[in-house]
């Protein structure tokens, strides 16, 4: 038990360090110190300490949007597996409830903005939806493949598969799978190209429009659930594309650590090398994601 609570328990704990090396990355692009590696610890605990200021036009659900937002990414962490280490809950099909516990999150979130009766976090919302119908396809038809590939619909059982011999065999499928999941992570976790999190223009934003009226304790919380969004897509990206499955924890374990700094190193290589696409864009590059997926599927049953 004590060993299957770990890979969540890490995950709550050292998921603002994504956000960490993401800025030191950009900041060493741009020439530039940057920030502190515990930056995000500092600035989680400076919200947890305020109040929260709430308008009198909202209801319980703008409240509730910031804590089913966070409960349902750490409900996931549930779900995905570390190494060897199986997830905590395990079952044929978990992976639809993997997708849909982040799509419960969003929509709470998305409820949360319309509840201020805002037309500026109403456009934000509306683009969220939008964009988020596109990138769902994607990551199902990537799971997909992964699925036929294993013969198995337990997202551990899946992840677990994926070995050295399996790239070996598989190899193309897999690169276009890895592909499509880096680029649904890009778009699910509000990051460049994608979208600028951090921009405050009004005719660009999407995910921060949102959470403008959020503040105190529930900006906290969106900020942590974010960072454990993050780490979700990191985890199962870097479970596909680093199968490393010796059976030594520490091994195991140091090998996810290095993956997952890759993630995140080159989501922040991505953000400084890289500008933000035009919105009528954005449903191009998502839907790109989804062809590779299918292109995927069709070499794993051809």
């Amino acid at each position: 038990m004590i060993r299957a609570l770990l890979p969540p328990a890490v995950g709550l704990a050292a998921s603002p360090l994504l956000f960490a090396v993401i800025n030191r990355t950009k900041a060493f692009f741009a020439g530039r110190r940057g920030p502190p590696l515990l930056q995000p610890y500092f600035d989680l605990w400076k919200l947890l300490q305020k109040g929260a200021t709430y308008s009198r036009t909202t209801t319980w659900v703008f409240r509730a949007g910031p804590v089913v937002g966070l409960a349902c990414s750490a409900t996931a962490l549930l779900l995905l597996p570390w190494g060897n280490l199986p997830a905590l809950v395990a079952f044929p099909g978990d992976f639809v409830l993997f997708a849909y516990l982040l799509s419960v999150g969003r929509f709470f979130t998305v409820l949360a903005a319309l509840d201020t009766g805002s037309s500026f976090e109403g456009m934000g919302a509306s683009r969220e939806v939008f964009f988020s119908a596109l990138s769902e396809p994607a990551l199902f038809l990537g799971l997909a493949a992964v699925a036929v590939r294993t013969r198995t619909l337990c997202l551990s059982e899946m992840v677990g598969a994926i070995s050295p011999s399996a790239w070996a065999a598989e190899g193309p499928s897999l690169v276009l799978v890895c592909a499509a999941l880096f680029a649904v992570l890009l778009a699910e976790n509000a990051r460049i190209p994608v979208d600028d999190p951090t921009t405050h223009l009004e005719l660009t934003m999407i995910h921060e429009v949102m959470v403008l009226d959020h503040s105190g304790p529930d900006l906290a919380f969106i900020q942590w659930g974010a960072a454990v969004k993050l780490w979700l897509f990191g985890s199962l990206l870097v479970g596909l594309a680093v199968p490393v499955r010796t059976g030594d924890a520490w091994l195991d374990g140091a090998a996810f650590a290095a993956g997952m700094l890759a993630v995140a190193v080159l989501v922040g290589v991505v953000e400084s090398c890289m500008a933000r696409v035009r919105l009528v864009r954005v449903p191009v590059l998502i839907l790109g994601a989804a062809a590779l997926t299918v292109v995927a599927l069709v070499l794993v049953v051809r």
